[in-house]
């Protein structure tokens, strides 16, 4: 049996890091937009999870309908932080089919987002109370941002470089 050699870091194949430094560089405008896709998502999220709250814990509706309640605000406000700022090339395009392109898009994100919602809430974590509900809603959340950024980007904001 042989002795194993390790070879120099700089004869070795990219790693992992230098991948993901690569596209970085290649793609800066990409990646930019993305993070300040999850910077407006992150404002879209207090909106959501305000929202949710005030309504199951103040106005004791039923879980469902807070999270449409909260989910559709949040969607506005999506909308509107990104047509100004993630995506301001967008203001070229006329405001009302961009919305329903948004709003479609959104309204498949809210059928992930309210199937994960109850589920989680119902069948994993049903005697968390307060914190059940609002950790399944932040997963319901994280899924739902690849889902809305990727159709977004891809059919949404398509004319945009």
């Amino acid at each position: 049996m042989e002795p194993t050699t390790v070879q120099p870091r700089s004869s070795m194949s990219p790693g992992l890091a230098e991948r993901v430094r690569s596209l970085m560089t290649e793609h800066r405008a990409e990646v930019r937009r993305f993070v300040r896709f999850g910077v407006v998502g992150t404002i879209g999220a207090v909106v959501d999870f305000g929202v949710l709250n005030l309504c199951i814990q103040l106005l004791s509706m039923e879980k469902w309908l807070a999270n449409t309640f909260s989910f559709s605000a949040a969607v506005l406000s999506n909308f509107t932080w990104n047509r100004l700022w993630t995506f301001p090339e967008s203001r070229q395009e006329a405001l009302l089919p961009q919305l329903g392109q948004f709003a479609l898009v959104n309204v498949i994100g809210y059928a992930i987002n309210q199937a994960i919602f109850l589920s989680l809430d119902r069948y994993v974590f049903a005697d968390w109370n307060v914190w059940g509900y609002n950790l399944s809603k932040a997963i319901a959340i994280g899924v739902v941002l690849f889902w809305n950024y990727g159709v977004n980007r891809i059919w949404t904001y398509r004319r945009i470089d």
